[in-house]
């Protein structure tokens, strides 16, 4: 492996992290709470997306975003690149 991989590995890694969250609407003070936690304790996108939410909620919308991000999502197809 050469320098170049292993930075690319890196900031992969580092561009998982929890560095904010924005909502919108009108439960999203409901919601907001777990993303501070997951700012507080240095979660990454692979953290949110493995912690439970019940079904069927706005709150599980969280962690569906959490697995698009990390690129574990199977509710929703495949993006084109």
């Amino acid at each position: 492996m050469h320098a170049g991989q292993e930075q690319d590995r890196v900031s992969t890694r580092l561009a998982c992290k929890i560095l904010g969250g924005g909502m919108v609407g009108t439960h999203a003070g409901d919601m907001i709470g777990e993303i501070a936690l997951a700012i507080q304790r240095g979660a990454d996108a692979v953290d949110i997306s493995k912690t439970i939410n019940p079904h069927p909620t706005l709150g599980e919308s969280i962690g569906t975003a959490a697995e698009v991000a990390h690129g574990s999502c199977t509710d929703l197809p495949p993006s084109k690149k």
